[in-house]
């Protein structure tokens, strides 16, 4: 199984560096290491699930999109 975050450092390691760290935020790993960092209580998780698609409601009726 290939990872899907291998990135080849050729010249410049700063750049490599940046682009490991683009695709962490884009495959949202970040995302989930904070969100597993803490234990979340089912009621607390659906609360902010809740919120989360308000904020998505909210979002797409500002951007026009339905």
């Amino acid at each position: 199984m290939e990872n899907p975050l291998e990135v080849k450092v050729q010249d410049d390691l700063e750049k490599a560096i940046r682009v490991l760290k683009r695709k962490i935020a884009r495959n949202g790993i970040l995302k989930e290491l904070k969100k597993r960092r803490f234990y979340e209580k089912p009621s607390e998780r659906r609360k902010r699930k809740r919120m989360e698609a308000a904020k998505r409601r909210k979002k797409a009726a500002r951007t026009g999109r339905y």
